[in-house]
C-alpha cells in the first residue's frame, strides 16, 4: 500500500496549506471509512448527501490515523493536528491515486465489461499470480472511489495489478482508464445492464470501449468478438491498435472448439499454435469459458507459460455470490448466483442448469433484473419464454418484475411447477418444504433483491 511522508502525499494530492510542522510523518495506506482506520494510514473525509466524513475527523485521528484530508469549504478544521486542506477531498483521494499510479513499476490489466468482470478478474489474477506478485480489485471496488482505494492500497513490490472497472454513465470507465493506465484491457461483453442510464445497447458498447482512452501506447485490448457492437467500431475507429478477439465463433483467435460440463467443473478444448489442448476450470458454465478465454489472451500478453496457465486455472477461486456452489441443510445443490443479474447472465445460467444431469429435480429461483429501462418487463418474459419445460422442472420467482418471468414460463409449465412470490419468507418456506436431497437450484437476481438470504436459509 502506499507510504509516503505528509510532504509527498501533500504535494501529490495538491494540498493548499502549510504542513511543515507535520511533513516528516508517513501515512501508510488510506481509508475513507472511520470505522476501518488502522494505525499509521490516511483518513479522506467525504461529504455525502446524508454523513459529512469532517466530523469523524478529531475521532479517526484519536484512533490511530497519522493524518487526514480537509476540504477547503468545510468550516472550522481542528487547530494543531495534521491535516492536508485540499479543494475537494475526493478529487484529491483521485489525485493522489493518479499520482501514485505514476510512480509504480507494474503491469496493469483493466477489465469491463456488462457481465463477467469480477469472475474474469479472479481468473486473469489466478493465471498471474503463477509467475508475478499480483494485486487485484477487492469485492467490488471497482468505480471512482473503489478504484483509487485500489490503486492506493497495491504494495510497490507489485509486479500485475488486475483492475475491474465498472459504470453507471458515459465518462466513467474513461476516468478510471486514465488513472489505471492498463497494458492490457479486456471488455468481457455488452449486455443489458444500464440500460435504464444509457438507453440502448449502443450506448453501453460506446461506454465500455472507454477503457482504451488510459490504454498504453503499445498497450492490446481483448475483447468479446462474437459482439457486432465492439467488432465493427474496433474495425471502424481504432484500425491501428493491437486487438485480439475471444467468444463462441470461429471468427474469433481464441474459441473454444469443445466444451464439457462437469458436476463441479468445466472442461474445453482450444487450438492454440497449430495444436489442440484441453483445458480445465474449478467453475460452472460455458459463460466462464469465455471468461476463463480472455484471462488466457491476458496472461499470454505477460508471457506466462502454458503449465503455470493451467495450474493457475485449476486454483481459480471465484469472489462470492458468482455461481458459487454450497449445499443445503438437505444435502441440496445451491448455485448461488445472486451477486447480480441481467437478461445475458440469467440466460446463460439458465443454459448451465438445463444443460447439467444426474439430479433429481432442477429448479430456478429468479428474483427481478433491476436497471433494464422502459422494457423491463418485456426482458423478464422474454427470459420466462426462453426456461425449457423440458429441462427443469419448477420456477420460482420473487419481485414485481420477475413475476413476468413466471408468466412467461407458464406458457409452457404446468400451473403448479411456477410460482410467484413477493414475499421471501414464503418463497423461503416453499422451497424447505418442496426440494430435497439431489435436487440442484439456481438462485439468480440483481443486488438489490438480496436472493442470498435464501441461500443462507436453505443452508441452516
Amino acid at each position: 500500500m502506499i507510504k509516503r511522508t505528509l510532504k509527498q502525499v501533500h504535494e501529490m494530492a495538491g494540498g493548499l496549506n502549510d504542513i511543515t510542522p507535520f511533513q516528516s510523518r508517513v501515512i501508510q495506506g488510506v481509508t475513507i471509512d472511520s470505522r476501518t482506520i488502522k494505525e499509521g494510514c490516511l483518513f479522506v473525509p467525504l461529504k455525502g448527501a446524508q454523513v459529512d466524513g469532517h466530523q469523524y475527523v478529531k475521532q479517526a485521528l484519536a484512533d490511530g490515523a497519522a493524518a487526514s484530508f480537509w476540504q477547503k469549504d468545510v468550516p472550522n478544521p481542528p487547530n494543531d493536528l495534521p491535516l492536508i486542506i485540499v479543494e475537494n477531498t475526493e478529487k484529491a483521494l483521485q489525485e493522489l491515486a493518479r499520482s501514485y499510479r505514476s510512480e509504480l513499476n507494474i503491469k496493469v490489466v483493466g477489465i469491463t465489461g456488462s457481465n463477467g468482470k469480477t469472475t474474469t478478474k479472479d481468473m486473469t489474477a489466478a493465471l498471474l499470480a503463477t509467475t508475478y506478485k499480483v494485486h487485484k480489485t477487492s469485492g467490488n471496488f471497482n468505480n471512482h472511489l473503489g478504484l483509487p482505494l485500489t490503486v492506493l492500497s497495491i504494495e510497490e513490490n507489485t509486479e500485475a495489478a488486475v483492475l475491474e472497472m465498472g459504470m453507471s454513465s458515459r465518462g466513467e470507465i474513461e476516468f478510471l482508464s486514465n488513472m489505471a493506465k492498463p497494458d492490457v484491457a479486456i471488455i468481457t461483453n455488452i449486455g443489458e445492464s444500464h440500460l435504464l442510464d444509457l438507453g440502448s445497447r449502443e450506448e453501453i458498447a460506446n461506454a465500455k470501449l472507454e477503457i482504451v482512452e488510459g490504454l498504453a501506447e503499445e498497450g492490446v485490448l481483448i475483447y468479446h468478438g462474437d459482439e457486432p457492437l465492439l467488432r465493427n467500431r474496433i474495425k471502424r475507429d481504432f484500425p491501428d491498435m493491437k486487438v485480439i478477439s475471444f467468444g463462441r465463433t470461429e471468427q474469433n483467435d481464441l474459441f473454444p472448439q469443445l466444451i464439457t460440463q462437469g458436476a463441479d467443473s468445466t472442461t474445453f478444448t482450444i487450438a492454440c499454435d497449430g495444436t489442440e489442448a484441453e483445458y480445465a476450470i474449478p467453475v460452472l458454465g460455458h459463460h466462464n469459458v469465455l471468461n476463463a478465454l480472455a484471462a488466457i489472451l491476458a496472461a499470454k500478453e505477460f508471457g506466462v507459460d502454458d503449465s503455470s496457465i493451467r495450474m493457475g486455472l485449476s486454483a481459480i477461486q471465484l469472489t462470492n455470490m458468482r455461481m458459487e456452489m454450497v449445499e443445503g441443510a438437505k444435502g441440496q445443490k445451491i448455485i448461488n448466483d445472486a451477486y447480480n443479474a441481467s437478461p445475458t447472465s440469467v440466460k446463460a445460467a439458465v443454459e448451465l442448469i438445463e444443460g447439467l444431469s444426474g439430479f433429481e429435480k432442477k429448479i430456478l429461483v429468479l428474483g427481478d433484473m433491476l436497471e433494464l429501462g422502459p422494457q423491463e418487463k418485456d426482458f423478464h418474459l422474454k427470459i420466462g419464454e426462453l426456461i425449457s419445460s423440458d429441462r427443469i422442472d419448477k420456477v420460482f420467482t420473487y419481485g414485481p418484475l420477475a413475476e413476468f418471468i413466471g408468466k412467461g414460463a407458464s406458457e409452457a409449465f404446468s400451473k403448479e411447477n411456477v410460482r410467484s412470490f413477493q414475499d421471501k419468507q414464503k418463497l423461503i418456506a416453499e422451497l424447505e418444504a418442496s426440494t430435497q436431497v439431489n435436487d440442484i437450484i439456481l438462485v439468480k437476481a440483481s443486488r438489490g433483491m438480496r436472493l442470498e438470504e435464501v441461500v443462507q436459509a436453505l443452508q441452516k
